[in-house]
């Protein structure tokens, strides 16, 4: 549950920045998302070294794609302070706090551009060594997660990575982000529209389908996000954790989850390793993944021939 107040080091213009873009029932969760290190930042921070070290984006260009109002762009600031990062977002209004959040706090390694439209990428980015979606994917649209993903992946160079983390999963029997509701992931589009406005206490009656797509309600598959990476040169490789003992990306979200119900967490995670050793498929809650871009070149069998004596 977001606070009804609380206090900040923010200065009264920035504060006022914030409620124009955010209104009064925002206000509080957007500024916790920068402040508040339990709200946003642990996991990002867990999820982020659960595949890589902080040498790894040493020097390095980092695209912090759908940023918003620059919180998770601020955080990637302080994780970062060496690398050089560019926030993009589709609000005008929301880029304008994202600078003015990088003022304050005198950070001079941060950039904000705005995209032009829903389906397109400002001009002159160049290559970037990472890419990163922090619970972004799931508010695209279909068509924007089409057109734009493989535009995102274009901009990474050979050898670098596209990190996406905090997306629901499809897969997951409950829909927990934007109804609460078991089992509709499963369903027709038509169908679960319908369940979502009639039974759904946080679906308001007059919301459309495309509302609650943008919400998040169908969250993403792994798959889904290999697919629309891959219409677009060089090979998508998915990566397991590798740091802090982790074995896989269950253990990544059960990290994350905190130390409370243990017993009942450990019979969970056997359950959701029988299930994946048998389907393939990972079922966890949030969708935590790491994509390397293996080169055109890499892929092509070797044409060297032994030397002939």
């Amino acid at each position: 549950m977001v606070a009804d107040k609380l206090e900040t080091a923010y200065p009264v213009d920035l504060i006022e920045m914030i409620l124009q873009v955010c209104g009064a029932a925002g206000i509080c969760h957007e500024i916790m998302r920068d402040e508040d290190y339990q709200y946003v930042e642990r996991v990002l921070r867990n999820d982020i070294f659960a595949y890589f070290d902080k040498s790894d984006f040493k020097g390095k260009r980092i695209l912090d794609f759908g940023c918003g109002s620059g919180a998770s762009t601020m955080i990637l600031a302080r994780m970062f302070p060496e690398s050089e990062i560019t926030g993009i977002e589709l609000v005008s209004d929301a880029v304008a706090v994202a600078q003015r959040r990088a003022e304050f706090y005198g950070y001079r390694n941060l950039s904000f551009l705005q995209c032009p439209t829903e389906t397109s990428l400002p001009e002159h980015l160049g290559q970037f060594d990472f890419v990163i979606l922090s619970a972004v994917y799931e508010h695209l649209l279909p068509n924007e997660r089409k057109a734009l993903m493989p535009r995102l992946w274009a901009f990474i160079q050979d050898g670098g990575y596209m990190f996406i983390n905090q997306t629901p999963n499809q897969l997951f029997p409950f829909e927990l982000h934007t109804t609460g509701m078991p089992l509709i992931n499963y369903l027709p589009d038509s169908v679960t529209f319908h369940l979502a406005r009639s039974l759904s206490p946080r679906v308001r009656r007059d919301q459309s389908w495309n509302d609650l797509l943008r919400e998040g309600i169908r969250g993403a598959t792994e798959n889904e996000i290999l697919q629309n990476l891959s219409r677009e040169g060089g090979k998508p490789s998915m990566l397991e954790p590798k740091n802090g003992g982790l074995k896989d990306r269950i253990d990544l979200y059960y990290k994350n989850t905190g130390p409370r119900h243990k017993r009942l967490k450990t019979l969970a995670r056997h359950v959701i390793r029988a299930i994946r050793a048998v389907s393939g498929f990972t079922i966890i809650p949030d969708l935590s993944l790491a994509f390397q871009k293996v080169s055109n070149e890499d892929l092509r069998p070797s044409t060297s021939k032994a030397s002939i004596t």
